[in-house]
């Protein structure tokens, strides 16, 4: 497993992304209007969802004063990340979404950290 990926939970995509083209950031003006996007570093990803985009999958998901931060890690199979799952929640994590294969193609499931950090992992459905 491996650490690849930093999600801003926007309410307003169109002002986040003009806050972080004035930091360097090289995102095209029409990515805007999506409700998902990505800015690759190589290494990591940077990348904004807004709320309504998140609800469509998480519907409970709530907008907490100060934003919402959320770590994606990548695994290599739908497997890895059943277990990590597992492990996490068997230790104490709050489960937020259960492993489930999602429409996008990728086993996808969300957990807390100790501190109520989002964490989420992830892998390519074959």
């Amino acid at each position: 497993m491996r650490l690849n990926a930093i999600e801003i939970l926007t309410v307003d995509m169109p002002a986040s992304l003009a806050f972080y083209r004035l930091l360097g950031l090289d995102i095209p003006a029409e990515m805007d209007a999506e409700g998902h996007v990505e800015c690759d570093f190589g290494a990591f990803k940077l990348m904004w969802d807004t709320v309504e985009s998140v609800r469509s999958f998480l519907p409970g998901v709530q907008v907490v004063p100060g934003g919402r931060m959320s770590l994606a890690f990548q695994c290599d199979t739908a497997e890895e990340v059943d277990a990590a799952y597992e492990r996490v929640t068997a230790a104490g994590a709050k489960c937020h979404l259960e492993p489930f294969d999602a429409v996008w193609g990728q086993r996808y499931a969300a957990v807390s950290d100790p501190d109520g950090n989002g964490v989420d992992f992830y892998a390519r459905l074959s």
